[in-house]
């Protein structure tokens, strides 16, 4: 019999990433995948890459940890979206569901605890989110990326996995990026990512140093949608709003990297051993995470981090030249984590829960 699986989570590419790592893995292994997301986030277009998927939208509200009259709207939204989540999930009645995170995912996993169905949840940053502190009652199984993640809950159902890392992570074709950016071998490349949405604080801090820049490094800057400022154009600048099958290229090609401090952004520049200089987001929820995520990679001289709040012209070229100067020492420290195989483990669990259970439904037990 085919087994069924419901993934789940959104709202920020980081959210969904790790799905789209795990959703070849459950398509080779024949199971029937279906995908509950927000009705217009940006899940929706990247889960609708595969066609063997079936997607699902339902209401979402965002999950604030203050005050403020859109709570109220958002609550009923939510509420709204757990009864399409149980109703999709009774119908389906799938095996086991797997939640990435953030708020499309709360509505889910509760919808998927109110039908008895199995919940595996994943945890990226270093502290736990607020989604999955809501969702982690009604889980199985919390996977986390940070061995140290689990350590604060004495219960068995925090398990170490590692990161999730795309398949294709990887390159070896530098000279197609140079080729794509109109770039040379005799200058060092210096990438700078704001993640999905962007990060205006960096774009405008670039916008300010790139010629005192561009005097060191030839630059790719990842800008965010609709973010590109077609008046920098210069040579050895190449903009991108967004990129997608050819980030592994721009990262076999940087030399330093510049980018916020989200989980999935730094394991990935990990795995490949660049040298990285972080400015974290650092107020409220998830953005409290990636200062812990960057406190983190800091101490253990994985990266240079650099606070948002005491970030200028100065500073911010001072600590890419200092990167850059100790490349080498960064890049020998992070040759020796051992990143897990996130992706491989996740699958064993995920089988072993949709096992279990379907050994219940047979039995009756």
């Amino acid at each position: 019999m085919r087994k069924t699986i419901v993934l789940t989570g959104g709202g920020t590419a980081g959210h969904v990433s790790g799905n789209l790592v795990l959703i070849p893995l459950c398509l080779e292994q024949n199971w029937d995948v279906h995908y509950i997301g927000s009705e217009q986030g940006i899940e929706r277009k990247l889960v609708s890459d595969y066609k063997k998927v079936t997607y699902h939208p339902i209401s979402t509200g965002k999950l604030r940890r203050y005050w403020a009259w859109e709570n109220v709207i958002d609550g009923f939204r939510v509420v709204r979206g757990i009864f399409q989540a149980y109703r999709l999930i009774k119908k389906r009645k799938p095996h086991v569901v797997f939640s990435k995170g953030g708020f499309v995912a709360v509505p889910v996993v509760l919808a998927a605890r109110l039908n008895k169905v199995p919940v595996v949840i994943y945890e990226p940053d270093l502290n736990m989110g607020l989604a999955n502190k809501i969702s982690y009652p009604f889980a199985s199984t919390m996977c986390t990326a940070f061995r140290e993640t689990g350590a604060d809950y004495r219960d068995s159902k925090a398990v170490y996995t590692g990161p999730i890392l795309k398949q294709n992570l990887k390159s070896d074709n530098i000279q197609r990026a140079r080729h794509a950016c109109g770039f040379t071998s005799e200058k060092p490349v210096l990438l700078i990512m704001g993640g999905s949405l962007g990060a205006d604080s960096i774009n405008q801090m670039v916008k300010t140093t790139r010629h005192e820049l561009l005097g060191t490094f030839q630059i790719v800057h990842i800008c965010g949608k609709g973010k590109v400022d077609h008046t920098l154009s210069m040579a050895g600048y190449r903009a991108f709003e967004f990129v997608s099958k050819e980030l592994a290229d721009l990262l076999a090609m940087a030399d330093v990297v510049v980018s916020r401090a989200g989980s999935n952004t730094i394991m990935e520049l990990l795995a490949l051993q660049k040298p990285m200089l972080l400015i974290p987001h650092t107020r409220g929820g998830s953005r409290t995470g990636q200062l812990m995520n960057a406190q983190y990679f800091e101490q253990a001289g994985f990266a240079k981090l650099l606070l948002q709040e005491q970030m200028t012209a100065q500073s911010f070229v001072k600590a890419i030249m200092q990167l850059y100067e100790h490349r080498f020492v960064y890049a020998e420290h992070m040759s020796s984590f051992e990143n897990g195989e996130g992706a491989p483990k996740i699958m064993e669990l995920i089988k072993e829960v949709g096992n279990r259970e379907e050994l219940i439904n047979e039995t009756g037990l």
